[in-house]
This record gives structure tokens, sequence and C-alpha cells, in this order.
């Protein structure tokens, strides 16, 4: 659909309704950082993000989970910038706050033009990538489809550190919840994410994930989820004892039944080169003491990978159409 076209259907539409949200930017307290600043008038903030689209790429992906991807891929929408920064980020070249992200920005009509090309393809999923600091930005866009007449499911992709408060608030508005669940040490959360209340703020949220979707997945006819929710979750070199604790977490106060999407495609960037940990890959038997772990606690839904996975999951997104390929 035309940027031009695009733009016509949405000026009928009520602009105050369009962007309602976009008020809690003016003190913005949107994830735990708490920064009460104003972010419609300038980029501050523990984000440095302001009121635009800010977006990296916007393209077909298929990742890790096959019921995320389906047959025949998500519309997954990667914005730039985070609330987390975390050290070893696989993401560092759209994520990290302290780089200049200005040749980022983009008009709604833009956004919706790119997204509703990928859906005339047959993709029914939009993913909305590392958006927890950018949530008016995701409800805008979630609105404007829904006026354009699009229907497909969201996916809403975060890195787990987000407020009880907002997650509440897209309860209606998200189909399936993709989560993290990095920590549940305190002091690894000080140190590679500079969030150390990581894992009670973690927990929260992902409870009331779950509180909306449940444990079970609702898949479409290419096998794609409707509904539903997949914890995901990295091991880090040299942490895996942090990564049994996280499992422990998700069986006990949340459900052995919710699927994990346990990760071993960790690869070392140069940000963390020389690093006692970071700084080199996963060992295999860093990754089975996890595995065996994950199934001692009655957790059997989900996805394990190969040990050689972080040769396959190297994004390049200087390649803004197509980072994954």
């Amino acid at each position: 659909m035309e940027q031009k076209h695009i733009a016509n259907i949405l000026d009928q539409y009520d602009q105050n309704e369009l962007y309602s949200d976009f008020e809690a930017l003016s003190v913005c307290n949107l994830c735990p950082r708490n920064c009460n600043t104003d972010r419609l008038h300038r980029k501050s903030g523990y984000c440095k993000t302001g009121s635009e689209f800010k977006i990296s790429s916007i393209c077909i992906h298929r990742g890790e989970e096959p019921v995320i991807s389906g047959r025949k891929g998500i519309c997954n929408i990667f914005f730039t910038n985070c609330n987390l920064q975390c050290k070893y980020c696989q993401n560092h070249q759209i994520s990290f706050n302290c780089l200049d992200h200005s040749r980022d920005e983009m008009r709604l009509e833009a956004v919706l033009e790119q997204i509703t090309h990928i859906l005339d393809q047959g993709i029914k999923a939009v993913g909305f990538v590392s958006p927890s600091h950018v949530i008016p930005q995701v409800k805008v866009i979630i609105r404007a489809l829904k006026v354009l007449g699009y229907k497909p499911a969201f996916v809403y992709n975060s890195n787990g550190y987000d407020k009880v408060e907002e997650i509440r608030k897209l309860e209606g508005l998200i189909d399936v919840y993709l989560p993290d669940f990095k920590y549940m040490d305190k002091d690894i959360g000080r140190e590679y994410s500079d969030a150390p209340d990581y894992p009670q703020i973690a927990l929260n949220a992902i409870k009331e994930m779950y509180r909306q979707v449940g444990s079970s997945i609702l898949l479409n006819d290419d096998e794609q989820a409707e509904r539903g929710m997949v914890i995901r979750h990295l091991v880090l070199p040299g942490n895996a004892q942090n990564s049994i604790k996280v499992l422990q977490e998700i069986a006990d106060k949340i459900s052995p039944h919710i699927n994990i999407s346990l990760m071993s495609q960790y690869y070392p960037t140069y940000h963390v080169a020389g690093h006692k940990f970071l700084g080199r890959i996963l060992r295999r038997k860093e990754y089975q003491l996890v595995v065996d772990a994950m199934e001692d606690l009655g957790i059997n839904d989900g996805w394990i990978q190969d040990l050689d996975s972080y040769e396959n999951y190297r994004p390049d997104f200087e390649r803004k159409d197509h980072p994954f390929e």
C-alpha cells in the first residue's frame, strides 16, 4: 500500500485517538528506568529516544522458534536503542544508545508502507523487537494497521525489562509474548546489563504476560502462533548456574508448562573481546548442564539449539532489508 494512500486513510481517523498514548512520553516512566523525562521535545532519558519512529529494519524474519516464524516467516520491526545496555548484545549495531541512530528515523506512513508490503505477500504476523522503550509507538502502529484493514497476530518480543503496568495496558493488543528472561543473579544483571533489579522486574512482567495469554500456544494454518507465549533464554559462557536458576524460577513461580526457547547461539562481539567469560563461545558441557536441568525441572515444552548455532545467527543491520541473510 503506497504512502499517499495510507496517509489519506489515516487522515480520516481521529489523530488524537491514534496518538493518545504519546502523552506518556511527556513525563516518561514507561520502563523500569523511570527517567521522568520529556521525550516529546528532546531525545533524552536512558534510551536516548524521543517520540519518533526509530526503526533499523522491517523485514521478513525466520528466527529461532518455529511457532513464531511459521512456514512463511514474520514481519519483524527492529527498533533502535534499548532500555537495557547488555555489553554482549548480539544486536549491538542498533541497540547501543551511545551510537547515532538518527538515520533510522521514519515517518509513520513509511513504516506502514513497508509493513503492509510484507503482509500483502501472505505474512500473517507482525513482531515488535526491543519495544519496551517505545510502547506508545507500538500502539500507534497496531491501531493504524487495523484502520487500514489488516489483522495480523502481534508479537511483543522484549528483553523482559518491562513494567507490569505497561504490559497490563497491552492486553487485547498483543497476541503473542516473546520475552527474554536473562538473569536471576543481581550482580550479573548489574555487570552485564546495568540492571541489578532485572530478576524481579522480569519475573513480574512475565507473570503478567502469562496471566494474559497462558502457556498454551494457538497455531494458525501455517503452524504459526496466533496466541500464546514463549520465554527465551540465552545461555551465556561461564554462567550456567545463572541459567539454571532462571529455569527454576520459571518452573516454581510461573509454570513448568510454558514453552522455553533455550538458546546456545551466543557469540562474542568485539565489545567483549578479552572478557573472562563473554569473550568466548559457549562450551558444550555448559549448555548440556542447562539442558539437563530443564529436563529435571519438568520443563518439556520448547526448543533447544545445536551448539554450532552461533555461526548462523549473526545479523548485520547495515543490510537493512535483509539483516539475517
